[in-house]
């Protein structure tokens, strides 16, 4: 494992900390008028999902940890467990549903997901950056609406609302960016 300085931290990198292992969520670096300047970290624990704020000094010497990413096959959901398969081994491993958040909407059937594993644990779960969608419900094209950034209202197949353009009708294929959650394009 590499140690990195207090100052090279980035959001995404995860780190071992206090004997746990953390994702850095928001990084802001801080120069106050008196003192040396620090890094003010915000990290999610990977196994139990609680939150903690930390300053780093650039002197600060922290353990960042490589994980091993697998792509993995989405096949169902149970009792609030998400089930993914291994397409090499065929091996099974189930990850809380929670784990993905307010993403958790776009993960289809049969959907390819890149699960992060830590020796043999996993402990996180990202989803393609974008995935198709299609339109329940949004409202009518109003004539004349030609503003260069005039944005309505949509339901996606999942329950998910977006904002599209204006063009974009019910019953079509949009593509979504799942880091966002905003509308990238036509199908």
């Amino acid at each position: 494992m590499a140690k990195i300085n207090g100052n090279e931290i980035r959001p995404g990198n995860v780190l071992e900390h206090n004997g746990g292992l953390w994702a850095a969520v928001k990084v802001e670096h801080v120069k106050p008028g008196k003192g040396g300047a620090f890094a003010q970290v915000e990290m999610r624990n990977l196994r139990n999902g609680s939150k903690l704020n930390e300053r780093f000094r650039s002197a600060d010497k922290v353990e960042r940890v490589r994980l091993e990413q697998k792509d993995q096959q989405f096949l169902y959901e149970t009792d609030g467990m998400l089930v993914f398969m291994d397409t090499e081994t065929f091996e099974q491993i189930e990850l809380p549903a929670e784990i993905l958040g307010e993403r958790r909407p776009f993960l289809q059937d049969g959907m390819t997901v890149v699960v992060e594993y830590y020796d043999s644990e996993a402990l996180n779960a990202t989803l393609p950056q974008k995935v198709v969608c299609r339109i329940v419900e949004t409202e009518p094209v109003v004539k004349g609406q030609t503003a260069a950034n005039s944005f309505k209202p949509a339901v996606l197949d999942n329950g998910v609302r977006v904002m599209v353009p204006p063009f974009v009708g019910p019953d079509e294929d949009i593509v979504v960016n799942t880091e966002t959650m905003e509308y990238a394009e036509r199908a």
